[in-house]
């Protein structure tokens, strides 16, 4: 079955006793780290028990497909219910949980965790058929919802109050990945452990102000702003520092379709600072200038055929062997060659 977004914090914190084996997979690596835990401790309280936790691979079941069931009809020595964790499962598997699930051996609770799994997915396809015995968990990258409500609710968990403007920026600048924003949220309350309970705007600046999602936004305002120079040196920095490629081309698209839907609203008729101030969430006031400008500069068929090269570019670097990195720079070169606001600096 698949679990729905809504429930999936819920599922994987307490599985229905008939649930034997759950895929987690998605774009979210950090989220689906977390999910699989939680599936785990909900049987193990101490995920590294290696009495109660076996720990296997796609690639092991692939040379052994036999240690699946045996693991999972093992006795733990205390008696207890064991956990099968199953890293780096994929659709070579696919075949041998079809075989595991129609007749489940043991009662262990079996928990696979896979990547960022297409709709296509064989091994996807088998966990969502079963009706009972199995399940799915899709892990999306948090919106802005999602992140705007994690970070109040890790703040009041250590009774602090965040100001709106260190609010707007947090929600903002974090969400690419879940393990990456509770890092830093964690960073931010020991920041404040001995203050006056109130988070401002200056303390998350110092906490994040250096973080990899502030590279990623130089890139995104790199490609729109046509700035050739910076984005050459933000995409240095980025890669630097472990950011994948399709991070960035999915951030890309985000502030592009921010874009898209502002300019969309004017050709409707609204006034362009309407327009703006009804995004979700907000845009940050220090980049409100620079954004206005990309809006008033960026038209709808541009933005439409930027968000294309965007998503060709994607495609191309899920291709087996693909030069992601190469992919990801000649599609962010081309845009920003291609801004107006570019052209307009040439043409002054």
């Amino acid at each position: 079955m698949k679990v729905s977004a809504g429930d999936a914090d819920r599922f994987c914190q307490a599985p229905p006793a008939k649930v034997r084996a759950v895929l987690v997979y998605g774009p979210d690596e950090g989220l689906v780290r977390e999910r699989a835990k939680n599936l785990v401790t909900s049987v193990s309280p101490d995920p590294a028990d290696p009495f109660r936790v076996a720990d296997l691979t796609g690639a092991v079941l692939d040379d052994d497909p036999a240690r699946l069931a045996d693991e999972a009809a093992a006795i733990a020595l205390t008696g207890d219910r064991r956990v099968v964790r199953i890293d780096r499962a994929g659709d070579k598997q696919a075949k041998l949980f079809t075989a595991f699930l129609k007749d489940p051996v043991g009662d262990s609770l079996i928990v696979a965790i896979g990547g960022d799994l297409p709709a296509r997915s064989s091994l996807r396809k088998v966990f969502e058929a079963s009706k009972a015995s199995a399940a799915a968990v899709a892990c999306y990258r948090d919106n802005a919802r999602s992140v705007n409500q994690l970070v109040r609710e890790t703040l009041a968990a250590a009774n602090l109050q965040g100001d709106p403007d260190a609010l707007a920026f947090l929600t903002e600048h974090l969400g690419g990945d879940r393990q990456v924003t509770r890092r830093e949220l964690e960073k931010l309350v020991l920041y404040k452990a001995d203050g006056d309970g109130r988070v401002m705007l200056e303390d998350v600046l110092a906490c994040i102000g250096d973080t990899a999602e502030l590279t990623i936004e130089d890139v995104t305002n790199a490609v729109a702003d046509g700035e050739v120079a910076l984005l050459e040196r933000s995409l240095s920095r980025s890669f630097q520092e472990g950011v994948q490629p399709i991070t960035l081309l999915r951030a890309v698209a985000r502030h592009l379709q921010r874009l898209h839907l502002v300019a969309s609203r004017v050709q409707q008729g609204e006034a362009l600072e309407a327009a703006i101030k009804s995004l979700r969430p907000p845009v940050f006031w220090k980049v409100a200038d620079r954004f206005r400008a990309q809006a008033q500069g960026w038209s709808n068929v541009r933005l439409a055929t930027a968000l294309d090269r965007v998503l060709e570019a994607e495609i191309a670097c899920k291709q087996t062997g693909a030069p992601a990195l190469n992919l990801t720079s000649r599609a962010l070169y081309e845009i920003a060659a291609r801004s107006p606001l570019a052209r307009r600096r040439r043409a002054g």
